[in-house]
This record gives structure tokens, sequence and C-alpha cells, in this order.
């Protein structure tokens, strides 16, 4: 059978769930399908906690932030839905560009504040500082699993057809304003269902190269297994910013670092903390979903030597997946009528609503920033 419809969004996670939201709420029909059930934990957008991370000086990317920021509470007002705590994040360590990046968001309206030492060790004793700090006031955490429900809560009921274990396994361009979707036949939901619509957008994360390598020319996209971790926290009364911990490669004292190291407190769960992009490369199909485990004790030896208020022999790890770029920006691009939606590099999901909009936005003839066209 076939069904004929505007658009297909391919891939229900953050960025599929906030097009197609988009998208409905334009009028636009719609129809997402995702291979998994709802709240997998196969992908890139499960999980209780996300850093809403502000601290960039690009302007694209603050325009983003400022955009996203109103669409979160956009969307929690429709859904009734709590989704975005404005707890702050603090940023600080070595090779930061803190005075750059703290002059750019005041330039959007935000009032970051530099600290010293002293200043953030009395505010936050649950982390140790040896350099000034960027607080970042405006910037907090967000809940994954809730922000991709009420994303896609709210595209339905703005008329969007919502279709989960719908594995697609092909994807056909029959003209510049025609394509042709396949679902496999074992999944359930439309599965076994032909879709031909104007637009496909697809959002298929660390399974963008397999999907859509046959149809549009991509850059190199890199899928690795990132395994942070919760940690239990040794004192419940400490105030838990998120952070961002930077580093200088080869300085005396951060020999055994992989990369930076991002956190957050996780409500029930812990200290969330994790090194950023640097996970073995997987075959999203063939995962085991088990930590490195040299990394994981580097990662529970820097809890010991910057979180005081962590407990490193106490904690749970998690896994998740990233897919990165060649040089860490988003791909949000379309060819004929295949819109691609991917490379969101580990910084993404703070800016789902923002890209929503520019995938719907694509959708309809209109043009992305350069910085994330295919052929940049």
């Amino acid at each position: 059978m076939t069904t004929r419809v505007d658009t297909v969004v391919i891939g229900g996670g953050a960025m599929g769930s906030s097009a197609a939201w988009q998208l409905a709420r334009r009028g636009t029909e719609v129809v997402l399908l995702e291979r998994f059930a709802p709240g997998h934990a196969n992908g890139a957008s499960h999980g209780a906690s996300r850093n809403f991370n502000v601290s960039y000086d690009d302007p694209s990317y603050l325009a983003m932030i400022v955009e996203s920021l109103r669409l979160w509470r956009e969307l929690e007002d429709e859904t009734d839905a709590r989704l975005l705590d404005q707890v702050g994040i603090v940023n600080h360590g070595r090779g930061g560009r803190l005075d750059a990046v703290a002059s750019a968001l005041e330039g959007v309206g935000f009032a970051p504040e530099l600290l010293d030492v002293a200043e953030a060790t009395t505010r936050w004793p649950g982390i140790r500082f040896d350099t000034r700090v960027l607080h970042t006031p405006e910037a907090g955490r967000l809940n994954a699993d809730a922000a991709v429900a009420a994303l896609q809560r709210s595209a339905a009921q703005h008329g969007a057809r919502v279709e989960h274990s719908t594995p697609v396994t092909r994807v056909e361009v029959l003209d510049d304003e025609r394509v042709r979707v396949t679902t496999g036949g074992a999944g359930g939901g439309s599965a076994g269902e032909v879709f031909e619509a104007r637009r496909a957008i697809v959002t298929v994360g660390a399974w963008t190269q397999k999907l859509l390598g046959p149809v549009v020319d991509l850059p190199r996209l890199v899928v690795t297994q990132e395994q942070p971790a919760h940690f239990a926290a040794t004192d419940e009364s400490f105030v838990w910013p998120g952070f961002n911990h930077g580093f200088e490669p080869g300085a005396p004292g951060y020999d055994y670092w992989y990369s930076g190291v991002y956190g957050m407190y996780t409500p029930g769960q812990g200290i969330k903390a994790g090194w950023h992009g640097v996970g073995p490369v997987v075959d999203p199909d063939a995962r085991d979903f088990t930590p490195e485990p040299v990394q994981l004790e580097a990662l529970r030896r820097y809890v010991r030597e910057w979180l005081p208020g962590a407990d490193a022999d106490r904690f749970v790890d998690i896994s998740c997946t990233y897919t990165t770029s060649p040089d860490s920006n988003f791909v949000l691009d379309r060819v004929g009528p295949v819109v691609v939606g991917a490379g969101f590099s580990g910084h993404g999901f703070k800016f789902t609503p923002a890209v929503g909009r520019i995938l719907a936005d694509l959708a309809a003839g209109l043009p992305a920033p350069r910085l994330f066209a295919l052929g940049r």
C-alpha cells in the first residue's frame, strides 16, 4: 500500500520529533516514523539530563540558543511538562575563551558572571576550581526523555501522525519534488507501508550513513559510543550547576584526560560526568553498551580529583552515541526532496527546537545558515 503525504520525517529522536512538531504547528501534513519503541535507549536522545549550555560566541549558534530557550518554554506551555531547569552552568579550566564568550552572551541579553576561584568554590563546593570561572545563569538542565515525549505529543495534537516500531529500509528520490520511503515488514506500527512525499526529513543519528549514503553525498560522520556515568553525591546539601571543564593536552596533571569533561546533577540519579566525543567508533547495530574500561577508570580518577561532591566508587555507567562531523558543526541542508539533519557532534540537544524549525524551513524551500551546509 502506498500512502501519499506532504512530508515524512524519518527518525523520532529529538531532532525528528522537533521537525514534526514545527511542521504540524504550521498545518503541514506530516508523518513521523521511528524505528524503535517509545523511550528506547539505542541512540542519542534518551536519559533524564542534558546540559542546556549557552556558552557560544558564534553568531549562528547564539541565535539558535536564544530561539531554543523561547521555544522550550513554548513547548512546556503547550504540554504542561517541565523540561528545562535553569540551574546555570559553570565553565572553567584551561584553554577556554571565557572573555569572548561572556562578551558574546552579553550581546544577546544574557548576564554571564566571571568569578575567581574563591567565589566559585564558596558557591559550588562540590566542584574543584583552579582557574577563573564563567557562570551562565540562563543555562541549565534539560530532561531528554520528557522533551522527546512532549515534542511527539504536541506534534500529534497538531495533527501529525506518529508511528513507532517502524523501521525505514529505503529512501528513493523520484524527482526534485517526490521521494519514496519504504518501511520494513517486521516492526509493527506502519511497517510494510510505502510513503510517497514531497519531502523527506531524515534525522536518524548514528544510522545516517547507512540510510542516506546511497542517496546523498554526505560528509564523513563518525559514530562513537560515549560512556558517561552517574556518580553518587557525597553531600545532598550541595548546590549543583552544570559544568564544562576544559584542559590543555600535555599540561602537567592532565596526562590521563581524554578530552574536556562535561556534567550536571541529575535528580534521583547523581552527578553525571563524561568525556566528550572520544568513545570507541562503533556500528550502531552492533554496540555492546559496555564502558571502555581504561576510559572509565580515567573518568573515576577525574571525579576523585575534581568533584569532591561526588563519590568515584559509587556509580552507574550510561551509554549513548555521538555522530560527529569533520568540523563538529551540524549538517542541516536539502538535496532535492531530501532534507538532512545530522552530525550533531555531541552538542545538539540544547538546540532541538531551533533545529526543528530550520529543518521545517528547509522542507519549505527556505535556507539554513551556511555554517551547516553539506558543501561547506
